[in-house]
Parts: structure tokens; C-alpha cells; sequence
């Protein structure tokens, strides 16, 4: 059983004030495996004073200092990932090999982006020839509270926590309450990395108790949140009384426009790319739209592409899918499931309600299709959060496009087109923060964010430098 009561104030690993044990569940088996305790507002209070108490020195250290820390903490992070990448899979039941490659990974990839990007930043710049003796300052915001999910924990981590560090804030992390070993590893890590007492602290507990207390705690400055977008309207609301800066990262419901000149393996590949990470990510491709002459076909391809997906426990190695996260997430996607039989009318093409056949205990849900659906259907206008895709047809551009944008979110869409005229086009009207096209990625330092109720601000390279900084106007500055 692990035991992991304590929180990271100041350098220390401390006891709560009032003990409050949460049980840590493995989502594979529904056994407990371990302890944490929820904070309390003390503990909270204590975790705040000692990031204000480390402010005035730590915003005052030189670029070259943090840097130095900054790449300190990679060699730990990778020195210790195989540790990160069991934490991860045990917490939310990340299979093996999705663990260590993309879950681990995400955090070496933008660790090592905010490194490239903070070695070129400048701090101190002229604001132009027409005032050749003023200069724009950029400082850092103060003290955050930096609230990450329980889905991709070391990607919205190190998400938040380094550009923080790396522009001189102070930091209050609280991680999931579901998922909390791995921000626990992070806060080893960091000690380990030589940073120095109050600059980072750790307090685990959930959205009503510390989430709600740092939000509103008078001695935060910024509050930078990823997670639903219910919890992200509340937390504006709650911080809106001291007016600090509010950086949300939510929902999505994406689309991903298959044309009819696309490539032949894409639908196929936007069924993998939905259910990746068992469909637990904000920007999953969960609404298909497939030009017409192709939709018939669309269908039996996501139907076989769903089929062939492997569910399994997160303790074995392979390309499988692993379970959600918790009950509550499993009871969520299986009520959807039933609303989109059942209310909404559709056709079930793969999957359905229930486990996969032969798992009788643990969170696992089918790989499940739907079609014939309309684009205001409940199933489509609902972030599901589980291994869920929706097909639907469209029969011009302007049609997809419409289908697309028709949804409170907007964080990431989807186009794969043969005509790269025509790609681009499609692209600048989607209403979304971030476009994929063609199933290429997003390169190191890409902004991550969206429109609409996805949030507000970006996160990663130098547009995640930027959302932890203030600008400071000076005149008469003379370089020595």
C-alpha cells in the first residue's frame, strides 16, 4: 500500500493540519493501492506564504541561473522516467507502452521546448526607433496556482509548472486528487534538481477545498487550470473578485473533415487517434465528417478499425487501450452511450454499453461508433471523454465547415484533404485554436489552446512563456 499523506511546502515534505484520507484506486483492478490525504485551507494558506515568501528573490535571479536548473531537471526527469511512467500507469491506467512514449514522453518534449524557446527569450526589449530610449520589460506575474487534470498529468504539469519557473513565478501545484502520484514524483524531482525552498510547492486535494481556496486566495496572481469547462467557468467566477489572471485550457469536441480526395488510411487513423489514451483527451478527434461518396465505405472502416482495438489492463505491455480513469467516468460514458441508443436514435456501428468481453472488474469501456446522427444530438454536443467517435456525412465544404464550428468548443479540428488549396482553406474557418491537417502533428513549441468554452490563452514554447509575464513600460533607459 502506498503512503503518500505529506505535501511540499517550502522545501519540506510536510503533514497536513488535519488529516483527510483519499484513496488511490488502480482503474485496471478497482483495488485501492495507496493514500493520499486532502488538504485543508491551512495547508493551502502555508503552501501560498511560502511562494510570496520566495517571490522577491526568485523573480530577482538571472536567466542564466533558472536555466541552468531548468536543464538540471531534465537530466532528473529522465534519469527517473521509468519511475514517472509506473506512477502514471498505476494512477489512471495508462497502458505500458503509452506511459512511457507518449505520457512520460510529453513531459521530456515540453520540458526540453520550453528550455530552446527560454534560451532566446528576451526579457528587455526597445520598443522601436521611435523611442530608441524606452524599453518594454517583461517580469514575472507573481505567485500561480497551477491546477492540472488527471488525463495527460506530466504534459499539463510541466505545461504550467516551467514556464512558471523559468520566468521567475512562484507556484502552488495542485495536482488531481484522482491522479496524484505522478505530481508527487514531480515535486521529488524538482527538490532533487536543487530549486530553491517556497519557489514550488505541492498541496494535493480537490476542486471544492484547495482548488476553491487558491482561487480565491488573495495572495495569487494567476490561476492556470486545465479540465472541464464547468470547472473552468466556476474558478473564473471565483477569482473575478480579486481580478487575477485566469489561463484555462478545457474541453473540446473536435471535428476531423475526411474529404473525398483524403488518403485512404484516414479514417482508420482518425478512429485511432479518437481512441488514443482511451479517448481521455480534450482534443480527440470525437465528431467524423466524411464527404458523402465516401461515407458508406467510412463506415466499415471505422467499424473494423474499432473492432480491432485491444482493451486491456495498463499493467501489460502492448498497443492496447487501458481502462478511464474512475467509476464516475465510467458511469458518465455509459450513460452517453445509452442516450446516443436510445435518445438520440443512432446507429451503433462498434461497441456499445457495457465491458469488453472477458473483463468483468475494472474501468474498461468498448471502443464504441456511432452513426446517422445529427450534429445536435446530445452524444454530439457533449464532451464524452471515453473511447466514443460519432460519423456523420457532409455533401460540400461549406457544409463540413458549418457541422464543424456548430459547438460551444473549439480547441482542436481535423482535415484531411487532398488539395492543399483547399485544406488551407478549410482550416483558416474552423473555429478552433489549433488545426491538424493530413495527420501531421504539432512541432515542439506550438501554442496549445482554444477558442470558445476550450478556454483562453496558450501553453507551450514561447506563447507559454508569455502567459506568465507582465509588461512593464520604462522610460529613459540607458544601456550601460
Amino acid at each position: 500500500m502506498i503512503n503518500k499523506r505529506q505535501f511540499y511546502i517550502n522545501g519540506q515534505w510536510t503533514n497536513p493540519s488535519v488529516a483527510n484520507d483519499f484513496d488511490i484506486i488502480d482503474p485496471s483492478t478497482e483495488d485501492v493501492v495507496g493514500v493520499i490525504s486532502l488538504g485543508g485551507q491551512a495547508d493551502t494558506n502555508s503552501a501560498v506564504a511560502a511562494a510570496k515568501a520566495a517571490f522577491p528573490s526568485w523573480s530577482q535571479t538571472s536567466k542564466g541561473d533558472r536555466l541552468i536548473l531548468l536543464e538540471k531537471l531534465l537530466q532528473v526527469y529522465k534519469a527517473r522516467q521509468e519511475e514517472m511512467a509506473q506512477a502514471i500507469s498505476l494512477e489512471m491506467g495508462a497502458p505500458q507502452k503509452l506511459a512511457r512514449a507518449q505520457q512520460v514522453g510529453a513531459g521530456i518534449w515540453h520540458l526540453q521546448g520550453f528550455i530552446n524557446a527560454f534560451r532566446d527569450f528576451e526579457f528587455d526589449r526597445p520598443l522601436g526607433s521611435q523611442a530608441p530610449n524606452e524599453r518594454t520589460v517583461m517580469e514575472p506575474i507573481g505567485v500561480t496556482a497551477l491546477i492540472t487534470p488527471w488525463n495527460w498529468p506530466m504534459n499539463q504539469i510541466v505545461l504550467k509548472a516551467i514556464p512558471a519557473l523559468a520566468t521567475g513565478c512562484t507556484m502552488v501545484l495542485k495536482p488531481s486528487e484522482i491522479a496524484p502520484l505522478s505530481g508527487l514524483l514531480f515535486a521529488e524531482m524538482l527538490h532533487e534538481a536543487g530549486f530553491p525552498a517556497g519557489v514550488f510547492n505541492m498541496v494535493n486535494g480537490d476542486g471544492v477545498g484547495v482548488g476553491s481556496q487558491l482561487s480565491v486566495h488573495p495572495d495569487v496572481d494567476m490561476v492556470s487550470f486545465t479540465g472541464s469547462s464547468r470547472a473552468g467557468i466556476a474558478i473564473s467566477k471565483a477569482a473575478a473578485d480579486t481580478l487575477k489572471r485566469v489561463s484555462l485550457e478545457l474541453g473540446g469536441k473536435g471535428a476531423n473533415i475526411i474529404f473525398a480526395n483524403a488518403d485512404e488510411n484516414a479514417v482508420t487513423n482518425g478512429v485511432g487517434r479518437c481512441m488514443r489514451n482511451s479517448g481521455q483527451s480534450c482534443n480527440a478527434p470525437t465528431r467524423m465528417l466524411v464527404e458523402r461518396s465516401r461515407y458508406a465505405e467510412a463506415l466499415e472502416q471505422a467499424a473494423a478499425a474499432a473492432n480491432a482495438i485491444k482493451v486491456a489492463p495498463a499493467s501489460e505491455d502492448g498497443p492496447h487501450i487501458g481502462p478511464v480513469v474512475s467509476k464516475l467516468q465510467f458511469d458518465k460514458i455509459q450513460t452517453l452511450i445509452e442516450v446516443g441508443i436510445k435518445d438520440d436514435g443512432a446507429t451503433l456501428v462498434a461497441g456499445g454499453l457495457g465491458r469488453p468481453e472477458g473483463l468483468n472488474r475494472g474501468y474498461y469501456v468498448r471502443p464504441t461508433i456511432f452513426a446517422d446522427i445529427g450534429n445536435d444530438a446530445r452524444i454530439n454536443q457533449e464532451e464524452i471523454f471515453g473511447p466514443v467517435m460519432s460519423i456523420m456525412p457532409f455533401d460540400t465544404e461549406e457544409e463540413a465547415i458549418a457541422i464543424a464550428n456548430d459547438t460551444n468548443y473549439g480547441l482542436t479540428n481535423y482535415v484531411q484533404c487532398g488539395d492543399q488549396e483547399q485544406r488551407q482553406r478549410v482550416a483558416r474557418q474552423l473555429r478552433s485554436g489549433m488545426v491538424e491537417t493530413n495527420s501531421v502533428g504539432f512541432g515542439m513549441g506550438s501554442p496549445f489552446g482554444g477558442y470558445k468554452q476550450s478556454g483562453n490563452g496558450r501553453e507551450g514554447g514561447l506563447f507559454g512563456l508569455h502567459e506568465f509575464m507582465e509588461i512593464k513600460a520604462v522610460t529613459c533607459w540607458e544601456d550601460a
